[in-house]
């Protein structure tokens, strides 16, 4: 789309997602799929963070935990504040969301993609303590996890500041359109700053987290003393770093291209890098669920916990006492019982005989009660 206001302008593209789309298929399609994902992905790091939360009160945390506990937020804010904004922009096809959130969509969506990428290569400096050990200290620092953590956003919120500063709401027709123009005086200022903003925020952390934990991998199953255990929490956090790297690699393929001159990618390629983004928010707690002991136990404890505490209300509810034959049951038992109870030298009807005709017999001194067993014979 070319309008009057680009002749001084030396870039120009849409923020928030593609808008002036046609077709039914793109209206319907898309924000269904992107809800789907918002929704599946919520609901895993909610509860990988339900776990992690649980592991901390009871004393089982540690720094790990706590880097994977801020990795499954910041999935959260994408898929509960970026990715909506998409869906409602590829159903109105047009902007609707008003001029903050046109000025603060992409820099929200790209500080925490950031920030997601950074947090990755955090955890390459942070201690598994697979092992517990009361001499090498607590398992959880939170000192310098804080402080990482603090850093990470601080830069994480700086780099995409250029996406808040060249955003605007333009008219088209009835309807306004979210785009980002980069006037003809900055054109070279950014031209810098979009070959070092990938590099620097995606490609360099990407590369030294997949060959740290490759190389730790390998060193945990040759020379480690307990391969097995060592090794696991290594595989996870180099099959999370992997699925971040190749599901955002065409959001950051497509960002620096069209952004350094070059001719626009299609349409299509541009809409799957955007859902790959979401998905891979999505993915994560799932390889969390799926490789990670803690977390994978963590989850039978919760589904435990549940069922027990629905069973037990279930119970509560069928319990003897409510019904009205069962009551009277247990009344006319109580009632019997409390009869026996305060009549103790009654006897049963059927052993009554037997002791009316022995209460005054004896035996003599020289009789033998049991006349059989003696040696003479009777006649």
């Amino acid at each position: 789309m070319h309008t009057e206001g680009q002749k001084n302008v030396s870039f120009f593209d849409f923020i928030g997602g593609i808008q002036l789309l046609h077709g039914e298929d793109t209206k319907t399609v898309l924000p269904v799929v992107l809800i789907g994902i918002c929704v599946s992905g919520a609901l895993g790091n909610l509860l990988v963070l339900l776990i992690f939360l649980r592991d901390f009160r009871h004393g089982r945390g540690s720094e790990i935990k706590a880097l994977l506990a801020s990795l499954a937020s910041t999935d959260l804010l994408i898929l509960l504040l970026c990715a909506p904004v998409r869906a409602v922009t590829y159903y109105k096809q047009t902007w609707t969301l008003g001029s903050f959130v046109c000025a603060t969509a992409d820099w929200f969506q790209h500080s925490c993609v950031v920030a997601k990428t950074l947090i990755l290569a955090v955890t390459s400096k942070a201690k598994h303590n697979l092992v517990p050990s009361a001499a090498k200290g607590p398992l959880f620092s939170p000192t310098w996890i804080h402080g990482a953590l603090a850093f990470i956003w601080t830069v994480s919120m700086l780099f995409p500041v250029p996406q808040m500063l060249f955003a605007a709401l333009q008219p088209s027709g009835p309807d306004a359109i979210c785009v980002s123009e980069i006037p003809a005086c900055a054109s070279d200022f950014m031209a810098l700053f979009y070959k070092i903003y990938p590099a620097a925020t995606f490609a360099l952390p990407t590369v030294f987290t997949l060959a740290y934990y490759t190389q730790t991998l390998y060193t945990a199953v040759n020379h480690a003393p307990g391969p097995l255990q060592q090794s696991k929490v290594t595989l996870l956090l180099l099959c999370v770093s992997g699925a971040n790297a190749l599901m955002l690699l065409p959001e950051w393929g497509t960002f620096t291209w069209v952004r350094l001159g070059y001719s626009k990618p299609p349409v299509g390629v541009v809409i799957c890098a955007q859902v790959l983004l979401y998905a891979c928010s999505a993915l994560s707690p799932v390889i969390s669920m799926t490789m990670y002991d803690d977390v994978r136990q963590g989850v039978v404890a919760l589904w435990l916990m549940a069922t027990c505490r629905s069973a037990k209300r279930l119970a509560g509810e069928r319990r003897p006492g409510t019904d009205g034959v069962a009551e009277e049951e247990i009344r006319a038992n109580s009632t019997a019982t409390a009869n026996n109870s305060q009549d103790p030298e009654k006897t049963f009807p059927d052993v009554e005989h037997f002791w009316t005709g022995r209460r005054d017999t004896y035996v003599e001194e020289n009789q033998d009660p049991i006349p059989w067993e003696r040696e003479e014979k009777m006649l």
